[in-house]
């Protein structure tokens, strides 16, 4: 036990005086708060000027309508007791107008058009909008305009005058259209899940996007220390230093005590950077209370995050572990990264398998995807969120996963140990497979 802490130790220290650890435990809470800032600042930016529209009214009656739902602020037709504090930030981004009515008197609707893209090419007007005589019966209308790139202008513009064009038709069939609107008005429904512990109200969201930030965060952890732990590896192998260790320690010791070493100088980092976003979380939502936006944290049963820890440990060691096994297998670190980025690729498939489980959590397929331990660590997380299996599902998973872990670290072990006799030489398959029973 003596010879696994110090391994463990040595790799730790190591690990967590690298200049890269502290560069990047400095530099994650900064990405955290501009990625949580920027969004805000975005929110509260002025896009540009007002687009300048000319609006040619064939139809005689309807560009004061237009015109209005044109400049009204917000979305159309929104309840604004409904929207959310974000919908009400995001409403600064959207498209703003300043309209005109397009002179006429005395000339054809040719000369009109050709006196309107003039305008435009000389930047005096963004764009023009024809409203021909049949677009209450067909809905069909026209736009000329210089910037047809900025589809949030058109786009909203496009709803906008739709609705102007709804809002016509109502009055001409002698409908009330404020009546209308509130006969439209959008329901807001509460969510509720009922579970052995009762009902809890409001925790689906929430419990939806945790399962998927430890999916990604195990992805991320993976990417930012799976070619760590194969370095560890590796590093040794090329310079024989390994030869010496085996002479006081096992291989079996040396392993486990590069897995949890360089595991825990990543989990440290992880501490760090969880503390700072809770602390950021919690002053973002009470700065948005501050200014009188509708938003709360989403409700999460403590329970979960227990579950969500937990999984999201297992997953890691389970990674951590094969890329021990590669690390064991290869001759070089230019070979490991290689082979390591295919083993990334092989998360996007519990990621995947996610949508299915959420669909129908009890099915077969969901049961045996989430006892595959290569997949557990998401896929089962994902059914406890849903809809929680019995306990005795979710201790299988976990035994099986822990089980993996030590018969990878194992066969890291017996593949390490041979191969230090076949130094310079790539091991085919059959090779391995011989040193794994006679290692």
């Amino acid at each position: 036990m003596r010879k696994l802490l110090t391994i463990i130790k040595r790799e730790y220290v190591q690990g967590a005086r690298s200049k890269g650890f502290i560069i990047s435990t400095i530099l994650g809470p900064v990405l955290m708060v501009v990625m949580m800032v920027l969004p805000g600042v975005l929110f509260g930016m002025k896009t540009g000027e007002a687009t300048r529209v000319a609006v040619v009214d064939q139809t005689g009656e309807m560009y004061e309508r237009v015109r209005d739902i044109l400049t009204r602020s917000g979305d159309v037709g929104d309840d604004k007791e409904q929207q959310s504090g974000m919908a009400r930030g995001a409403s600064q981004m959207q498209a703003r107008y300043k309209v005109e009515q397009a002179a006429s008197e005395g000339k054809s609707f040719d000369d009109v058009k050709r006196g309107l893209s003039d305008r435009v090419r000389k930047n005096d007007l963004d764009a023009y909008l024809v409203l021909p005589p049949s677009i209450l019966a067909d809905g069909k209308a026209e736009y000329y305009g210089r910037n047809l790139g900025d589809v949030i202008s058109v786009g909203r513009l496009q709803e906008r005058l739709s609705r102007a064009v709804v809002e016509q038709r109502m009055l001409a069939a002698d409908m009330d259209v404020k009546r209308v609107d509130e006969l439209f008005r959008n329901v807001r429904m509460s969510t509720v899940k009922i579970s052995e512990r009762g009902e809890e109200e409001n925790s689906g969201g929430g419990s939806f996007f945790l399962a998927f930030g430890v999916a990604a965060f195990i992805v991320i952890a993976l990417l930012m220390y799976g070619q760590v732990i194969l370095s560890a590896v590796v590093e040794e192998k090329t310079t024989r230093l390994s030869e010496v260790l085996f002479s006081s320690v096992q291989p079996f010791q040396l392993m486990a005590g590069k897995l949890i070493g360089v595991s825990l100088v990543a989990l440290t980092q992880y501490a760090i950077w969880a503390v700072v976003a809770v602390v950021l979380a919690l002053y973002g939502a009470g700065a948005l209370a501050m200014t009188g936006a509708n938003f709360t944290l989403p409700q999460i049963a403590p329970s979960l995050v227990v579950y969500a820890l937990l999984f999201f440990l297992l997953g890691f060691f389970i990674y951590a572990t094969v890329f021990m096994v590669i690390g064991a297998v290869v001759t070089s670190e230019k070979e490991s990264s290689q082979v390591a980025i295919y083993l990334s690729l092989v998360l996007v498939i519990p990621i995947y398998l996610t949508f299915p489980i959420i669909r129908s959590p009890n099915s077969a397929l969901s049961f045996w995807v989430s006892m595959f331990p290569f997949f557990s660590p998401i896929t089962m997380l994902v059914r406890i969120m849903t809809e929680t299996p019995p306990f005795w599902q979710i201790a299988l998973s976990i035994l099986i996963g822990v089980g993996t872990i030590v018969l990878l670290v194992w066969l890291a072990a017996r593949i390490y140990r041979m191969g230090m006799l076949m130094y310079g030489k790539r091991p085919n398959i059959p090779e391995i497979l011989r040193w794994v029973r006679q290692g």
